[in-house]
């Protein structure tokens, strides 16, 4: 018979305790695991659906396709053109170094590309693709699409980029598309402006109508793998594309004036409708080609626009700033004549010079013009006439009527960049120079010198006012705008300024316009050279030559010639001119930077433009222009 200790019982109740507390343990465990196997999968089996759903299923922007730009007879200034480029797609960077890497084999990446490409892919969110290089040739898409298996999220695509077809010749007025910057954003909340492939308006009229030629974002729904790549498209709703732009200019006559500007190295021509302000024409040379920009500039093309000494990306038409020299005699003139302090008769003596203490203030000719009236000091330009007439009318009336002409403050033209310039006044002396305005000062702001300074643009729209009769007209770019479902015209031809009316004596204006007629048709004019053989075409002007730096009394005793001084010390020359002369309907302006004659170098490019167009009339031509709504 078998006998049992006392210390068995004792360990085999410790051990049935121990087995129902690891039951009880377990089944609790299984009971929670249940729970939640029965959450998961009855309870949120809509979510994780969902969530599953957003892991196959990709919805991507579509970038709308940009509004195109024409000259005012339909001739296209900026176009969209297919574009071939590989894009790359990675959640938040995940994997990006080797897939960077594999590319650099494939593509020949630069460090500075690489670079960008991490940033980028890093950045992405909600694997949201990447441009990893545009404007792919035949071989390099073959490269790609071969190496596809080992380049997982990339894939290639056909997109839109901007063409420019005609180059440097509107490089300033249309401007050029870049990728968009952080201060792009700024205002805008635009979700289509977040893809990578989006392009923004960064000068001239890509700018300023970036709104308008935008459009409005499309959709499409794709269906992806593990790795990103698209397996097939679900859905597609197209976006709206942008407004199409007619512009004023008229590409011809802009041709033409940047033909005549060639020999020159550097300067503007501008061309206004006295009626409408419509810019028919706006040159400033040298130019820039925009494509450069739109297919994406190096750093090498970068650094050589910077360090051309002519600045060929600055629109001197808008931004760049002269004295306008004696091409503001118009703004002494009707400010002295406004004020009583001279009438169309009073005769004023030019020695040659006149005195201010012990300053010598020269007139251009030596020994002088003698006695003359303002039509004759107009037509000879005599410097000493208008330092005396500015000193009785007072810088205040001066600049007074200068303002009203336009300048000193930037136009309703509307292009970025644009500069007012500097018309002084005796505050802007005392709070820019911490100076009061002096008798001299006056005496230099009367012949358009000293601290006046002017845009080719605003000397055109000065040129425009006097010309129509004294309408505040403002200059215009935009001819029509619409959608490519919308019909694209012109407007109306106009025969009267409806701008509102600056008020001017009419008797005052028609000295003013005669003085200007006589400097080209008369015998004593400083631009007689440059009279029309054809009546029809004649036309009124002014000569201007704006000095860079002060003449000394030792540089006029040795007698230096501008043709021996360095080109940059050399005078601008200046012209501004309307016509025809008896019903005006068209003003230009132009400057030839460091021409040294205004008479000489710039008047015969006015003259020449200004009779080119005439002879065109773009305001009353609409012969070219043809079904821009089928474009």
């Amino acid at each position: 018979m078998k006998h049992f200790r006392k210390g068995d019982g004792e360990r085999s109740g410790l051990f049935t305790r121990r087995a129902l507390l690891l039951g009880g343990a377990q089944a609790v465990l299984l009971t929670a695991l249940a729970g939640r196997l029965y959450q998961l999968q009855v309870v949120e089996t809509d979510r994780f659906s969902s969530m599953a759903e957003e892991n196959r299923v990709s919805m991507r922007l579509l970038p709308p396709s940009r509004g195109l730009i024409f000259d005012r007879g339909g001739v296209p200034l900026a176009v969209n053109r297919n574009n071939f480029r590989v894009m790359a797609a990675s959640d938040r960077g995940r994997g990006a170094d080797v897939l960077v890497e594999r590319l650099d084999q494939i593509l020949i990446l630069g460090d500075a590309e690489k670079i960008r490409l991490l940033r980028e892919l890093r950045r992405s969110r909600n694997a949201q693709p990447i441009v990893v290089r545009e404007n792919l040739g035949w071989e390099e898409v073959a490269r790609v699409e071969f190496n596809a298996p080992d380049l997982p999220g990339v894939f290639i695509d056909l997109g839109q980029s901007r063409d420019y077809p005609e180059g440097d010749l509107m490089s300033h007025i249309v401007g050029y598309t870049g990728r968009v910057a952080d201060e792009d954003l700024a205002g805008r909340d635009d979700p289509v402006l977040q893809l990578a492939t989006m392009r923004f308006g960064k000068k001239g009229v890509e700018r300023s109508l970036e709104d308008d030629l935008r459009g409005r974002a499309g959709a499409v729904q794709v269906e992806v793998n593990a790795v990103g790549r698209v397996v097939r498209e679900l859905d597609r709703t197209e976006g709206q594309p942008g407004a199409n732009a007619l512009l004023t200019i008229d590409l011809d006559i802009q041709r033409f004036a940047a033909e005549k500007m060639k020999e020159h190295q550097s300067g503007s021509v501008v061309v206004l409708d006295v009626i409408t302000g419509d810019v028919i024409a706006m040159v400033s040379t040298p130019g820039f080609d925009p494509s450069t920009f739109a297919r994406g500039i190096t750093q090498a093309e970068w650094r050589d626009l910077l360090d051309d000494a002519q600045r060929p990306l600055h629109n001197k038409a808008i931004a760049g700033v002269y004295p306008p020299g004696s091409t503001y005699k118009m703004v002494t003139a009707l400010a002295a004549l406004d004020a009583k302090v001279i009438d169309p008769w009073t005769r004023l003596p030019c020695p040659g010079f006149l005195e201010l203490g012990k300053i010598k203030f020269h007139c251009w000719l030596k020994g002088g013009h003698g006695s003359t009236n303002v039509t004759e000091a107009l037509a000879m330009s005599c410097d000493c006439f208008f330092y005396e007439a500015a000193r009785r009318a007072g810088i205040d009336r001066v600049s007074d009527m200068a303002q009203r002409l336009g300048f000193g403050k930037v136009s309703e033209l509307g292009l970025p960049g644009e500069s007012a310039a500097n018309q002084p006044t005796r505050t802007w002396k005392q709070e820019k120079i911490g100076k009061a305005w002096q008798h001299g000062d006056t005496f230099n702001l009367g012949i358009g010198q000293g601290y006046m300074t002017a845009t080719p643009l605003q000397l055109a729209i000065m040129t425009a006012r006097l010309a129509n009769g004294g309408y505040e007209v403002q200059p215009n770019l935009l001819l029509a705008k619409a959608t490519p479902r919308e019909e694209l015209a012109p407007p109306a031809p106009r025969t009267k300024p409806t701008a509102p009316s600056l008020r001017l004596n009419p008797q005052h204006l028609a000295v003013i316009r005669q003085g200007m007629s006589d400097v080209v048709n008369t015998g004593h004019g400083t631009a007689n050279a440059l009279r029309s053989k054809q009546p029809e075409f004649t036309f009124a002007g002014k000569t201007g030559t704006a000095q860079v730096k002060r003449i000394t009394e030792r540089e006029r005793e040795m007698g230096i010639t501008q043709a021996s001084l360095p080109w940059h010390l050399r005078h601008h020359a200046l012209f501004v001119c309307y016509g025809p002369v008896d019903n005006p309907r068209y003003a230009c302006a132009v400057i030839v930077e460091h021409g040294q004659a205004g008479g000489a170098t710039a008047g015969p490019i006015g003259r020449d433009v200004l009779v080119e167009t005439m002879k065109r009339d773009p305001s009353r031509r609409t012969d070219r222009f043809k079904k821009m709504a089928s474009r």
